[in-house]
């Protein structure tokens, strides 16, 4: 990667993380929060899952200490941003992928390791194993369906591709499904 591409990766992801922390209070309530997602498959599909995961650690991290959001802001995003990234990796380019990873590491992964994490460190008491299920499921559905919306038109339109090469991160774009 030269030093243009470099930077203009630094500055995306910055940009990314300020805009994950602007928007995340839309739509949100406790355990679903659906912009987190948008941002999460975005930066998949654009970086990869190692960026993915980065931004998705920073925005929960920041909401946590500016915001007083509980230790969800965490468990509800990492696992699914990283999970984005790797199958669309795995799926050579694959959008749906990409918010399959979202809904998989964060509905159904994120949301049971929510359930310790909530209890033993947080104190909060009579939650079960599947108590954040529903609710993470239903914000990765919500924001995975945005995500998805808007970036088949970016690929549609070119755009997505350009980006992409611009980045100097992905190394391919969905191919027909």
């Amino acid at each position: 990667m030269n030093k243009h591409n470099y930077l203009l990766s630094l500055v995306f992801f910055s940009m990314m993380v300020a805009v994950g922390v602007v928007i995340s209070p839309i739509l949100r309530v406790e355990g679903m929060c659906p912009m987190a997602h948008l941002i999460n498959i975005t930066m998949a599909v654009f970086m990869g899952p190692w960026y993915s995961f980065l931004c998705a650690l920073a925005i929960g991290l920041i909401r946590m200490a500016v915001m007083g959001i509980p230790p969800l802001a965490l468990t509800g995003a990492i696992f699914g941003a990283t999970l984005s990234g790797i199958l669309y990796r795995v799926s050579k380019g694959k959008i749906w992928a990409a918010v399959l990873g979202e809904i998989i590491g964060t509905g159904l992964i994120g949301s049971v390791l929510s359930y310790p994490v909530m209890t033993y460190l947080w104190g909060r008491t009579g939650l079960t194993w599947m108590f954040y299920v529903p609710s993470f499921l239903m914000g990765t559905i919500i924001g995975g369906s945005i995500a998805y919306v808007l970036l088949k038109s970016m690929s549609r339109s070119g755009i997505l591709e350009n980006i992409q090469r611009k980045l100097g991160v992905q190394k391919f774009v969905e191919t027909n499904e």
